[in-house]
């Protein structure tokens, strides 16, 4: 016979497993009674959820997979999200960029995902890059695609156009919804490249140091050149050669500033800055936004922007 307190916490088990299924039951039974004809969207990442929500306005329902504040890259799905992406009417992903939702959207009979890299080819990670001499252990960190097209807002707005499209499928009564504000959103993400390319235009240098190759697409789209610590893993920790031939080069290039990400210990960059003389500063690769800092694609871009002009010595 159970002892007092093992029944206790059995039955405290048992009805906290009650309330959580009742709970959970509600609110899934809310969300489907609020909005019984809006299409189903899951986004992968949060530039895809930006992107979805633009396009898909009150039409649409949108689940970003990814938390706010945690390296995307690194997800891994419970049980309830592969439920979602089973049941959702599109799913909006970057195949090779998280393997989890690879690997979910892969055991789908039907064809409702959208992989983004079939609009926008992925670049090689060198792209945008430095090559250097005597230093084949970072060309090899160096190989692989790098996923970060939408630091390109060019490329961001061509994803649009064709997830309008999608969407125009998936709902007909509001098909012609989906290409206005697809055209709207392009109209913002052009006017968001005219200013990178004026402000980029003359500057007293080209090269950005980073604490990792995030950011091949912008500095292609620019005429800029990236000087990376570490490849496509910024986890990865860079070899002492590799430390000393960017610092080499930061001092050759007369760099200001050493940049690190927002998901991404800045510790290597600031060992560099203090090596060179230089400071530091966040660029984001906006693959997802900070907790409680409010802002959307477009603002983090600009204030990106505003970080790279004195970096490079802008006029």
């Amino acid at each position: 016979m159970p002892s007092r307190t093992a029944l206790r916490r059995t039955l405290a088990a048992t009805a906290a497993a009650l309330l959580t299924l009742g709970g959970a039951a509600a609110c899934s039974a809310g969300s489907a009674d609020a909005d019984p004809n809006r299409v189903t969207v899951v986004a992968a990442f949060y530039p895809l959820q930006f992107v979805a929500e633009r396009i898909g306005g009150d039409a649409v329902r949108v689940t970003n997979l990814a938390k706010p504040g945690a390296e995307p890259h690194d997800l891994e799905l419970n049980p309830r999200q592969v439920g979602q992406i089973s049941d959702a009417k599109l799913v909006v992903y970057l195949k090779g960029f998280q393997p989890a939702v690879d690997d979910a959207v892969a055991q789908q009979a039907d064809n409702h995902a959208f992989d983004v890299a079939t609009v926008a080819p992925l670049l090689d990670a060198s792209a945008g890059g430095h090559e250097h001499e005597g230093e084949p252990g970072h060309k090899e960190e160096q190989s692989g695609k790098d996923p970060h097209v939408w630091l390109d807002p060019t490329r961001l707005a061509a994803i649009g156009d064709k997830l309008a499209e999608r969407l125009a499928a998936a709902d007909p009564d509001h098909a012609a919804d989906f290409p206005a504000r697809a055209s709207a959103l392009r109209a913002d993400l052009e006017k968001l490249d005219r200013e990178y390319e004026q402000s980029l235009k003359t500057c007293q240098r080209r090269e950005v140091v980073t604490s990792h190759s995030a950011f091949g697409y912008l500095a292609q789209r620019y005429k800029l050149e990236q000087i990376s610590v570490a490849g496509l893993t910024p986890e990865d920790e860079p070899s002492a050669q590799r430390l000393v031939e960017v610092a080499s080069e930061a001092r050759e290039h007369k760099a200001s500033t050493i940049f690190f990400e927002t998901l991404v210990s800045p510790k290597v960059a600031e060992t560099i800055a203090r090596e060179v003389g230089a400071q530091t500063a966040v660029l984001d690769p906006i693959e997802g936004l900070q907790p409680g800092t409010g802002g959307d694609y477009l603002s983090v871009m600009r204030t990106n922007l505003a970080a790279l002009k004195p970096a490079l010595g802008c006029s």
